[in-house]
């Protein structure tokens, strides 16, 4: 399963995600899970950094199937508008019915 814990603020501010683990909804090079949550992931870390000038730090194993991405500080309209959009795919994944089994999206206030 992946889990995914994106973290939020008392302000509801949204400072960072932390993904986990592998779907294992198919074999390895064929889960459409998998392939989906590190598109929308990967694609909204890239878009920061190439569209805003928000510093972030991320760390990342591709074995362990982990990612940890991080505000350093409050982010701006359009990252924050990138990261809505990242959750709203998330979520998407989630509530289908056929992959909710293998996605699980945490949000924990810091």
């Amino acid at each position: 399963m992946i889990r995914i814990t994106i973290y939020v603020n008392e302000h509801h501010v949204y400072t960072g995600f932390d993904v986990k683990g592998h779907a294992e909804f198919s074999d390895p090079g064929k889960d459409v899970v998998c392939a989906a949550v590190s598109m929308l992931v990967i694609n909204t870390m890239n878009a920061m950094e190439a569209f805003t000038e928000d510093e972030t730090s991320h760390v990342s194993d591709e074995e362990e199937g982990t990612i940890e991405f991080r505000f350093r500080r409050r982010p701006s309209h359009d990252a924050d508008l990138l990261i809505n959009t990242m959750i709203l795919g998330l979520e998407s994944l989630e509530e289908n019915s056929e992959y909710e089994p293998y996605i699980d999206i945490i949000f924990k206030e810091v």
